[in-house]
């Protein structure tokens, strides 16, 4: 885990008393709303439809237990007792008192945590796998580069003001857990014919009102060059792109517009003039930043526990869960564990204090005090032997984060909605309970297997519905809440956006209208075929066939 340096810790607590200054004149009448707004911005800080929204980067999703101790702490004495987890891989807190939030700030630089460029038209938090480090399926542990592209996105001068809000994703497996073809840049790490690892660099992709699946435009660069071409691609976006229409202002306008080959050209010779200047990575420093993500010291013995496939075997309720909430670590005899904020009766991606300390402290006794937000909004304890999960397991039962769901249908991505932010249309936590209630049968959700369902409140796809195998828009209709449904979403490397299935479904008729496209599921899938595969082999027909057969 990065430790922040002695620069690292002056900036920000400078940038803390920056902002304690800037809310006191605002306070007091000497700063207007329009002359704070990008100030605030500046630190995370929103103002939503009954409360500001403070956003707190979580840098590529890892946790200490210590930080995490430090989140419970500020939901329990400057929020309403908890947290939202979000596909960003950070948390956000929605009921601060504007008067409270320098304090707040405070207490996070305490253990090196921020808000900086969490909002704002900049160079957002860098997002990664949640198994980086450990998937057995890496090429490479991604999270020293997504390091690298943070110290040299933060404060950038050039890039402080874009025409619009940039997000970047960094993947080193084969499979894609971090949506990285629906970031204004992606990156994989790939290996080239020689044997030579470096990165495919992806730009242009995006959600909201005009989602794209983001082109390659540079299909391997060398690691020495990633900061260079990085600073390339924001120098063409930042010079070209649309600064008078905010609908139009991503850079996957600017790409689509341009067509990716000569987007492509243009920032090639962009890069030309800068690739071997100050940018140019040398191994000296990969290696100096690779050091601060060494492995645990993990147990040689691990593997020779049998107790894992005895509770396996004795208990039906632990194998269930093992089954859906367990991931294979590539250290034999280990685990990661997926902990589920996904239970029924609670707002998906929401976590209380009590619930932030009791992962911390389960964090501390199994897994090298080391905590990973997940893109769906769950959280990972990654590094498990797996002597210690039945007794996990039953720890984590007694706080309600056990629920055995992870990749099945109530393991909803969803956003705040209509609840709390002041951009939405329609609610997204009351579809969640909606269908939460009707599908709570585990049974039913095992044979269903894998479907994931994504949800936004509205067309800036905060909860990626554009890329859920189901995913639900909701929209407003002379004041009333309706739900535009799509089918065959996916944001993984056989990336997809979702064909919309027809006219808006009504409030109270979303988990039925669920209900009749699972049947079609059932009805036509083949032999271990997903909800994902059979769409894409029958098409939409059916599906919609079934859901306005009354209309």
């Amino acid at each position: 885990m990065y430790k922040y340096d002695s620069y690292d810790q002056t900036i920000v607590n400078e940038r803390v008393e920056q902002f304690r200054d800037q809310t006191r004149r605002f306070l007091a009448g000497e700063l207007s709303e329009d002359e704070f707004r990008p100030l605030r911005l500046m630190n995370g800080l929103y103002i939503q439809r009954y409360a500001p929204m403070l956003r707190v980067a979580i840098p590529y999703g890892l946790l200490s237990s210590k930080q995490m101790r430090m989140l419970a702490h500020i939901a329990r004495k400057y929020d309403k007792g908890y947290g939202h987890f979000s596909t960003r891989q950070n948390i956000q807190y929605n009921w601060p008192k504007l008067e409270t939030v320098p304090d707040i700030l405070a207490e996070l630089a305490s253990v090196e945590m921020h808000a900086i460029q969490t909002s704002g038209n900049d160079i957002r938090n860098t997002t990664s796998d949640q198994f980086a480090g450990i998937a057995e399926d890496e090429l490479e542990d991604p999270r020293p580069y997504c390091e690298i592209i943070r110290q040299w996105s933060t404060f950038h001068p050039e890039f402080s003001f874009l025409p619009r809000k940039f997000k970047i994703a960094v993947s080193g497996a084969q499979r894609d857990r971090a949506a990285v073809q629906v970031h204004d840049i992606g990156i994989y790490l790939v290996k080239n014919e020689s044997g030579e690892i470096g990165f495919n660099i992806l730009a242009g992709g995006g959600l909201g009102r005009t989602p794209y699946i983001g082109p390659s435009i540079k299909p391997f660069i060398e690691k020495q060059h990633l900061l260079s071409y990085l600073e390339a691609i924001l120098r063409v976006y930042n010079r070209h792109g649309r600064r008078d229409n905010i609908y139009k202002a991503r850079i996957k306008i600017l790409v689509n517009d341009l067509g990716a080959e000569e987007f492509a050209r243009q920032v090639e010779e962009e890069w030309n003039h800068i690739k071997d200047g100050v940018m140019k990575l040398d191994q000296k420093e990969i290696d100096r930043v690779r050091a601060y993500f060494t492995p645990p010291e993990y147990d040689p013995a691990a593997a020779e526990d049998t107790s894992f496939e005895s509770g396996l075997e004795s208990n039906q309720a632990f194998s269930n869960w093992a089954n859906r909430n367990l991931f294979p670590h590539k250290i034999p005899g280990y685990k990661a564990v997926v902990i589920s904020l996904k239970a029924p009766d609670i707002a998906p991606g929401d976590a209380t204090d009590e619930q932030m300390d009791y992962i911390a402290d389960l964090a501390d006794q199994y897994s090298f005090a080391e905590i990973v937000v997940t893109h769906d909004q769950n959280l990972i304890l990654p590094n498990v032997k797996q002597s210690d999960l039945y007794a996990l397991w039953e720890k984590l039962t007694e706080k309600d984060l056990a629920t055995p769901n992870i990749g099945l249908l109530t393991d909803m991505i969803c956003c705040p909605g209509l609840d709390f932010c002041s951009l939405a249309n329609a609610g997204s936590i009351p579809i969640a309970k909606q269908i939460n209630e009707k599908f709570d049968n585990l049974d039913y959700l095992h044979d269903i297997g894998e479907v994931k369902i994504k949800m936004s409140g509205c067309m800036n796809a905060c909860g990626h519905h554009h890329v859920g195998h189901i995913g639900i828009l909701g929209v407003d209709k002379k004041g009333v809440e309706f739900y535009q449904l799509t089918l065959g979403g996916s944001s993984e490397k056989d990336a997809s956006l979702g064909d919309r299935l027809g006219p808006a479904i009504a409030k109270e008729e979303v988990a039925n209208v669920i209900g009749k496209i699972l049947d079609v599921y059932v009805e036509q899938r083949q032999l271990d075929e997903r909800f994902l595969d059979t769409y894409r082999r029958v098409g939409m027909t059916p599906f919609k066939e079934r859901v306005y057969a009354d209309n």
